[in-house]
């Protein structure tokens, strides 16, 4: 395993995918062939005045939100500081001004995130917001997998500390777990990957709702065979219905569990990360994030040699995504000896 492919299979997925989000499936089916980008951010199906919060200060080939904390997660392992949830939010804010003072603007996405960017909200007031919500954010999940390279005592406590850093929900902490996990099974312990839910399912402490999820999308059979009812075990009610987002579009919501799952299956049925990032964005809905994780994952696996030269050359900051692999691996060696 090469963690500069891992770190840089996340960015291209996250930055591909941040051009198709929220998307319609049969669209996507319909007019995305792979061969080249496509930016159809401006025809999000969102009201006029806030369709600015996906477009304005948006280029191609940038990665997001999701690229851009988990470089901060990397941040905040590598520092001499406990690993908490104070440590976290300190490096995930460092990281968006530094991509403010390297671009001029916040980086794309964060979600609930820019309320505390911005003043609006307190950290506490954003976890507080999270706690209860029946469908939480994706950012635990979207933002974890360096946390399952990590040694096997310590991955589910730090998965919880990551989801709870900003989404102290159960959804959220068991999303992160089974994320990190997932990891872990299929880069450390080099898992067969038709094997990655059970084991997620095994060592993830998951409660009824979660276990009956996961045991339905282990049932499903091969992505080419997907037909409408699977999609809905998959990716909930379809076309997404509110509170899920984005409503009244064919695809995967901007939710925790149906993230995690749509992540597992892609796993389990991909072949590289080229076959991770078409089936992940091949899915609609919130495929940055679903791309972001699968690609990278599939990187470490079987390395980048599947993904274009034009998608390599293309994602933003790929010597800095190096340099801060580069640290992260040295770490773990540290950590290893």
């Amino acid at each position: 395993m090469n963690i500069r492919e891992v770190l840089l299979g996340i960015a291209i997925g996250d930055a591909y995918g941040a051009g198709l989000e929220f998307q319609d499936r049969e669209w996507i089916r319909e007019h995305v062939d792979f061969s080249r980008f496509i930016n159809a951010r401006s025809s999000i199906q969102v009201p006029t005045h806030k369709l600015k919060d996906f477009i304005e200060d948006y280029h191609p080939w940038d990665y997001t939100d999701d690229t851009e904390m988990t470089i901060g997660v990397i941040r905040a392992l590598i520092e001499e500081a406990p690993f908490d949830q104070d440590l976290l939010v300190e490096k995930w804010k460092e990281e968006y001004q530094r991509g403010i003072q390297y671009k001029g603007f916040g980086r794309n996405g964060h979600g609930s995130m820019r309320w505390y960017y911005s003043g609006q909200m307190t950290i506490e007031e954003i976890r507080n917001f999270q706690r209860s919500r029946p469908n939480p954010g994706n950012a635990p999940a979207m933002r974890v997998v360096p946390i399952g390279l990590l040694r096997e005592d310590l991955i589910d406590v730090y998965a919880r500390i990551n989801a709870e850093a900003t989404h102290p929900n159960i959804k959220a902490i068991l999303s992160s777990q089974c994320i990190a996990r997932s990891v872990e099974f299929l880069l450390v312990k080099q898992g067969a990957q038709r094997d990655v839910i059970k084991y997620c399912m095994e060592k993830v402490d998951l409660n009824e709702e979660y276990q009956t999820y996961l045991s339905k999308v282990e049932q499903l059979g091969s992505y080419a065979d997907l037909q409408g009812s699977d999609f809905a075990t998959l990716c909930g009610p379809q076309p997404i219905e509110e509170p899920y987002f984005l409503p009244g579009i064919n695809g995967v919501p901007s939710d925790a569990k149906y993230t995690t799952g749509s992540v597992l299956y892609v796993l389990k049925n991909s072949l590289d990360a080229m076959d991770a990032l078409k089936k992940s964005v091949c899915l609609g809905g919130d495929v940055d994030s679903l791309a972001s994780i699968t690609t990278g994952i599939m990187a470490g696996i079987k390395g980048l040699g599947s993904l274009p030269s034009w998608m390599l050359s293309g994602v933003e900051g790929s010597q800095y995504l190096q340099n801060i692999a580069d640290e992260f691996a040295e770490k773990l060696r540290e950590w290893n000896r």
